[in-house]
């Protein structure tokens, strides 16, 4: 009786018919652009992340100009990726490999997870696709690819899960063309073997996956458990000079929208007036709420009230401050936006 093909070889086979490979990080492949196309595609699709890495690579064609690039530049070029402290960590890792290793990334997974925002999956596809090193990775679409095919019970955020599934990739990963093996393990979750509605028949995996043997692939991987989201709420003072220009204000470092330009933030609408009388000496012209919206994050909703108020003299002496500017909408600036702020801005 033939030996059946192996796990890797399946997969490869399916991949040289069927995978992709005309996505720009796969061209002129280094260590640079492979790590940062990973830190963009996580929780990220693909086609959303095309144009930011096709950006961002104009930009900053290597690693020593991204970090000698100013913070609010490449939080600009994020804008709208979400997510922000990837970026945080990519401009801090990229100052790290200068600083530390010349400007030269670390071949072995020690000194790649010692980077800002690398962990061991990312740092197992820059060693496999970059340095074409036998590594694995366990992104979101390859756990559910194994867990499908083990018929592995449980949400993979649980430890015991997890380290079930790290076994398992650590076990199918081949010795040899290791960089098509990790692309097609992404390909074969993002196209194939989908959160929902998989196509089963193919997947060059079926005939012995155990969830498609039992017919039971839409339990697999196991749910995380439901929790009900906190809701917040804020409004967003839109403050306009006599130009029509609006304040903006840098937000601290650490924390959501770490290190992003927003707007004043009140408690209630009713603040504005003394917020406008402590902060800038003046009195609102004119106040408008407009329609309010709600902007989720994974830990919890934020109900958001904008609310446009006009003043009558320019306050000055909000120039002066650092972390606060007057933003020109007709002269937009390349800083970074939080994406409710980028949006408002654009309907001004």
């Amino acid at each position: 009786m033939p030996k059946q093909p192996s796990f890797a070889g399946r997969v490869l086979t399916w991949f040289d018919q069927h995978g992709r490979k005309d996505l720009p990080w796969q061209y002129d492949t280094s260590p640079y652009r492979v790590w940062v196309s990973e830190i963009m595609l996580q929780q990220t699709q693909v086609r959303t992340v095309i144009p930011y890495f096709a950006r961002f690579m104009q930009r900053f064609p290597d690693v020593q100009t991204l970090a000698a690039a100013p913070t609010d530049e490449v939080l600009h070029l994020w804008t709208g990726l979400g997510y922000y402290a990837r970026a945080r960590n990519l401009h801090r890792a990229a100052q790290q490999v200068c600083s530390e290793h010349a400007g030269s990334f670390p071949d072995n997974l020690e000194g790649l997870q010692s980077l800002p925002g690398i962990g061991r999956s990312t740092a197992g596809a820059i060693l496999a696709i970059a340095f074409a090193q036998r590594a694995s990775i366990l992104d979101g679409n390859v756990k559910r690819v194994l867990a499908r095919y083990h018929a592995v019970a449980g949400w993979p955020g649980q430890t015991a899960v997890h380290r079930q599934l790290w076994d398992f990739a650590e076990q199918h990963t081949p010795q040899r063309r290791v960089a098509d093996y990790t692309q097609a393990m992404m390909d074969l979750g993002a196209t194939l073997c989908t959160r929902s509605r998989p196509r089963c028949a193919d997947c060059p995996l079926q005939d012995s996956c155990s969830a498609h043997a039992q017919g039971r692939e839409g339990e697999f991987p196991g749910k995380k458990p439901r929790k009900v989201l906190p809701v917040r709420s804020t409004v967003f003072l839109i403050l306009r000079d006599r130009q029509g220009h609006v304040l903006l204000q840098q937000r601290p470092a650490s924390g959501i929208w770490g290190g992003l330009w927003c707007f004043p933030e009140l408690d209630s609408v009713e603040a504005a007036a003394p917020w406008c009388r402590d902060r800038l000496g003046r009195e609102p012209a004119a106040t408008l709420p407009g329609p309010p919206f709600r902007h989720t994050f994974s830990h919890y909703h934020l109900d958001i009230q904008p609310l446009h108020v006009q003043l009558a003299i320019q306050p000055e002496a909000v120039m002066e401050a650092s972390d606060q500017l007057w933003y020109n909408v007709q002269k937009p600036l390349e800083i970074g936006l939080a994406a409710p702020v980028a949006r408002l801005l654009a309907s001004l």
